[in-house]
């Protein structure tokens, strides 16, 4: 299987000899962030600096000004972490050291867009508005959202793209100094939290039977005794238990269309900027109503529009089935494997891990993250990789 490996830009840039020893890993391409959120990373063998500070989501190259003319929201610039065309000059390394090198495209997950336009972000049952989560029902935020698609994942020299957080972000989001785990949500708890209740789903929710003020209620209701520490339930039956199986099917319908129609959006909008043979995956959750970064598709669906997902795999492959399930011929079905082992990764299992992906589906793998990772770590990737 092909591997691939995630990189930064600042991982690479001021740093001669970043891009070989990437490609030095046995990988053949590298995934490339070009449009990014905020973040704190560290970067272990670079020259110059150990720790870079993302101060907001950003795109890492020069947003095109007459795309973006009298547009709100629009995308942010990188300061000095990622300045000038940051991506093009890490992809030009990396493509010099044998590297095939697609773009990493963070789409609906940016804290700086929900601060500085607080209605665009996902409003709860409470009232409480989410700032990192935009609500993919608003028509700005989707026009925002799928002309960062276009833009950010076709730079010159990208053969393809990787869309993440393409689809619903909700309340579960690493935030510094956190301090919302007093009470175990469960998985149906996070969902009823991550319900939006902005007027637009408000008008959603009425096309699928439901009044949006009654149904804040009813939310508010039923996450009562879960405030009191009793357990929420999990899955489509814990939803159910707490809002009833009608009004839980009207959530979710409503959710789903939503997401539904950005991913074809987003995707149709990179295939209109795209040269042809240009590859679209998303970072996908088999289960549709599932939340973040690895948004939540149905997999027949998102294999009739992309080209293929990545799948998180380093609790197990079992996500994979799904999706290898539809049979669906030439679809890239891409196993992500932590290999850092201080964020809960095991590159000492990954020959074994990467046969377990193949089992379940796998065609390939992502390998999160050649940057992040201490030298320890990416010695037992390229032994790994070697083996195979």
């Amino acid at each position: 299987m092909k591997a691939s490996a995630f990189v930064y830009p600042w991982d690479v840039n001021g740093d001669p000899a970043a891009a070989d020893f990437v490609a030095g890993l046995g990988v053949r391409q590298a995934t490339l962030a070009a449009a990014y959120h905020s973040t704190r990373a560290l970067t272990p063998r670079h020259p110059r600096h150990r720790i870079v500070t993302a101060e907001h989501s950003a795109v890492l190259y020069p947003p095109d000004p007459a795309r973006w003319a009298g547009r709100a929201p629009r995308p942010y610039p990188a300061g000095d972490w990622a300045p000038g065309d940051a991506w093009g000059e890490a992809a030009g390394a990396l493509a010099g050291a044998g590297l095939a090198v697609h773009t990493w495209v963070v789409l609906a997950h940016n804290s700086r867009l929900g601060a500085e336009h607080p209605a665009t972000g996902v409003r709860n049952a409470h009232g409480d508005r989410y700032p990192w989560a935009p609500c993919i029902a608003q028509p700005a935020t989707r026009a925002y959202l799928t002309g960062l698609a276009a833009e950010a994942a076709v730079r010159p020299g990208a053969l393809g793209t990787e869309l993440e957080s393409c689809g619903w972000y909700g309340l579960a989001h690493p935030h510094a100094h956190d301090k919302t785990g007093g009470v175990a949500l469960g998985d149906a708890g996070q969902y009823l939290m991550s319900l939006c209740f902005c007027p637009e789903c408000g008008e959603g929710y009425g096309r699928h039977g439901l009044d949006a003020d009654a149904l804040a209620a009813r939310v508010r209701r039923a996450l009562e005794p879960v405030w009191r520490g009793a357990p929420s339930g999990g899955g489509r039956a814990g939803i159910a238990r707490l809002l009833g199986e009608d009004t839980a099917r009207a959530t979710l319908a409503w959710r789903e269309e939503a997401a539904r129609t950005l991913q074809e959006e987003a995707v149709a909008a990179v295939r209109a900027a795209a040269p042809e043979g240009f590859q679209v995956l998303l970072h996908a959750d088999p289960v549709p109503w599932h939340c973040g970064a690895n948004a939540g598709v149905d997999p027949a669906h998102v294999l009739s529009v992309a080209d293929g997902v990545v799948v998180p795999c380093t609790g197990g492959p079992e996500a994979l089935e799904p999706f290898a399930a539809r049979g669906v011929e030439g679809a890239v079905l891409a196993a992500n494997l932590t290999v850092v082992s201080g964020m809960g990764g095991s590159p000492g299992t990954l020959a074994a891990d990467a046969a377990r992906a193949r089992d379940r589906g796998a065609t390939e793998l992502r390998l999160y993250h050649a940057g992040l990772a201490s030298d320890d770590d990416l010695d037992a990737v390229r032994s790994a990789l070697a083996r195979r």
